[in-house]
């Protein structure tokens, strides 16, 4: 028994000695030096393998405008991995038999509609048919506002329901507000202090908290929007996403959470499976995400300026967590680079490219654009001596010249190709190429 033992200690270092001797450390590093050097990212990212951190690296500055930069302990809000949070804590409910997944919502939420029908598994995966309330135009109007429970409750009320719920799923952050306050009623506590009390403290999560006003001096950084240099975004007050997207975080705190969770340190085997268990691209509280042969569990996040994204891949036993407060390019780029030194696949050091367009020129390319492809029209205007888009229904974002004629939108991986004579722009987005005429 001790020989065996023995043999089985000896192998699994062997394996974890050639993870390590693998992984190009040092190339990752100048990729993010690439990353740094031409201002395209500011962020950081943690990588573990076997429950031990193997790599971190952060680029930028926390506080742009006091020249604060980033280290691996800076803290940025992580959005909508909150909502991986607060299922732990529904599922550790459940587990508790203070809460039954079948259980309907029309107790704690009479006005909400279809109350009666709507589940707590529904709000867990999307299937309420509960509007989401951050969709609406007027949200911008008011997300820096501190709201009660009863004015949040009054909001989405007031957003209705968008399909019969358990039919269809459609992500909704109201969801995911409600299941705080469910929580907040069955334990009589707030939802910061389940937060610590049942996550945070046992795994020593030193740097997760339900945030606030943003506090420099606390090591926790502003977000930015690219522009000409880096733009503060406004501040949602954080009262009002509560477990949707209220928490703040390090993607060193994130791995460690991740390997806690699919480590069985958290949850039942059983709850696990039931959040792993995918139904129109939903688990609770988590999304499936592939790399080449492998199949990872995680999240993503936005709020503000801020970006994040953690995973967990059972093949190798790896977690992977990115956050950051400004990016112009697509953050999906950094992931495959991380996450191909970890599995020693291969990655490209990044090239950026720029070209001089010349304000006159920039008219030329002004207008409306219509295709037979997509049910939309994309405006592009001119602020500033910067082309600027508009899709129907969606937010603007503006372009950065690359080629003549061509111009893109990195953080969407979005390339618009413009040929003036013609009067005609090509589109390209995620492998889709889509042909647009000027009206």
């Amino acid at each position: 028994m001790k020989i065996k033992i023995l043999l089985t200690l000896v192998v699994g270092l062997l394996c974890q000695l050639a993870f390590a001797q693998e992984f190009d450390k040092a190339k990752l590093d100048q990729y993010f030096d690439v990353l740094n050097a031409n201002n395209k990212f500011m962020g950081s990212v943690a990588l573990s393998k076997d429950g031990q951190l193997l790599y971190t690296k952060a680029i930028g500055f926390a506080d742009v405008s006091n020249g604060i930069q980033a280290n691996p302990d800076s803290k940025y809000r992580i959005g909508s991995i909150s909502k991986t949070f607060t299922t732990v804590l529904v599922m550790k409910t459940v587990e508790a038999h203070k809460l039954d997944l079948d259980a309907t919502i029309e107790t704690y939420f009479p006005a909400i509609e279809n109350a009666n029908k709507i589940t707590i598994s529904y709000l867990l995966s999307h299937r309420s048919g509960i509007h989401n309330f951050t969709n609406e135009k007027s949200y911008l109007d008011w997300n820096s506002e501190a709201k009660s429970e009863a004015e949040m409750v009054e909001i989405i009320a007031k957003g209705g329901s968008d399909f019969e719920p358990g039919s269809q799923a459609a992500y909704s952050n109201s969801n995911f507000v409600l299941l705080s306050y469910i929580l907040e009623k069955i334990d009589g506590e707030p939802y910061a202090d389940l937060l610590t009390k049942y996550i945070t403290k046992p795994l020593g999560l030193t740097n997760t908290f339900f945030g606030g006003k943003i506090d420099p001096s606390n090591n926790e950084c502003y977000s930015y929007k690219p522009g000409d240099g880096w733009k503060l975004e406004e501040e949602t007050d954080l009262s009002i996403p509560m477990g949707a997207g209220s928490i703040v975080s390090t993607p060193s705190d994130l791995v460690r959470f991740s390997d806690a969770l699919f480590g069985g340190k958290l949850l039942t085997s059983e709850s696990l499976e039931q959040m792993e268990t995918m139904t129109d691209g939903f688990g609770f509280g988590l999304f499936q995400f592939p790399f080449y042969d492998k199949k990872g569990f995680g999240h993503t996040g936005g709020i503000d300026g801020f970006t994040s994204l953690f995973t967990h891949f059972p093949d190798g036993n790896v977690s992977y967590a990115l956050t950051s407060n400004g990016s112009s390019m697509n953050n999906n780029d950094i992931s495959i680079a991380v996450l191909s030194a970890a599995y020693n696949k291969p990655f490209e050091l990044p090239v950026f490219t720029t070209y001089d367009a010349q304000a006159e020129d920039l008219d030329q390319y002004v207008g409306v654009y219509a295709s037979a492809q997509l049910p939309m029209k994309i405006t592009i205007s001119l602020k500033d001596d910067k082309l600027i888009a508009q899709a129907t229904g969606q937010a603007s974002f503006p372009l950065e010249a690359t080629a003549k004629d061509k111009f893109e939108f990195a953080q969407a991986g979005v390339v618009m190709e413009f040929n003036p004579t013609e009067k005609t722009m090509i589109l390209k987005q995620g492998g889709g190429v889509f042909n647009f005429a000027k009206e």
